[in-house]
């Protein structure tokens, strides 16, 4: 299936799987590797994902896994203005998300800092449905209800949002049965809906609560679920470890 996404005009292919590796400038992300609150530490991390083969890298600069405290939107203000110009800076071409629940946090960092997909677990609250639309910038929906995704796709369109990429959110579903009923119902997810689907399974509780494993032990299980959803149709992998990732991409390839 052809599948394109605007970023600032121009049409960019994800018809072949893309990695968009993950980096937070926060101090309380739920795999502690992930964290970097400095910019020495920042800028080898940009590196080390442009490197091992990433189209696109998520910034998020205020935790969002279930049960977190969120930091204050000026402190998640403060940690952009410092990291989104590094970025570009490392690497001008990379495609960058910001991962952010905040209308205000999401036009600011659009509008000032060249941000070129909003990724949000908010599930499309009209604020930001609003921003991304008038901003025409590519939009991640959140989404872990199934019976509940075709109505946010349509909303989203209704409301002229152009670009969307539907994350089934794998982690909040509320139970590891849930994720993996999800995951096992991914290729009907991709063909019934006709859009991008992204799959954030990296080092996370399905994986843990399944093998008895801890965060920093869970990259066998990531690999393993990562390819399941490649060759079940997921467009963009987000991941801590994107070498592997990449990897799994590169042998996936090779069945179609």
């Amino acid at each position: 299936m052809s599948c394109y996404l605007n970023i600032k005009g121009k049409l960019h292919d994800i018809s072949h799987p893309q990695v968009m590796g993950i980096l937070n400038v926060t101090p309380d992300s739920f795999f502690a590797d992930s964290r970097i609150m400095d910019e020495e530490s920042f800028t080898r991390r940009v590196q080390q994902i442009r490197d091992e083969g990433a189209a696109m890298i998520d910034i998020g600069a205020v935790s969002t896994r279930p049960g977190s405290r969120p930091a204050a939107v000026e402190e998640e203000f403060e940690r952009l203005s410092w990291s989104l110009p590094l970025v570009r800076g490392i690497w001008p071409e990379a495609i960058i998300s910001v991962d952010t629940f905040r209308p205000e946090v999401a036009r600011k960092v659009i509008e000032d800092y060249g941000a070129d997909i909003i990724n949000d677990i908010s599930g499309g609250c009209p604020e930001m449905t609003d921003v991304v639309s008038s901003l025409h910038v590519p939009y991640i929906l959140t989404q872990p209800d199934f019976r509940l995704m075709g109505e946010s796709l349509e909303m989203l369109h209704e409301r002229g949002v152009a670009d969307v990429i539907l994350d089934p959110g794998f982690g909040f579903a509320g139970s590891t049965e849930k994720d993996f009923q999800m995951l096992s119902r991914l290729s009907a997810l991709v063909d019934v809906l006709s859009c991008p689907v992204l799959v954030g399974v990296s080092r996370k509780s399905m994986i843990k609560n399944t093998l008895g494993v801890s965060t920093e032990d869970a990259l066998t299980g990531t690999i393993c679920l990562n390819t399941i959803a490649l060759l079940k149709g997921a467009s963009i992998l987000r991941v801590h470890d994107v070498r592997e990732a990449a990897q799994c991409i590169r042998l996936c390839s090779k069945l179609a």
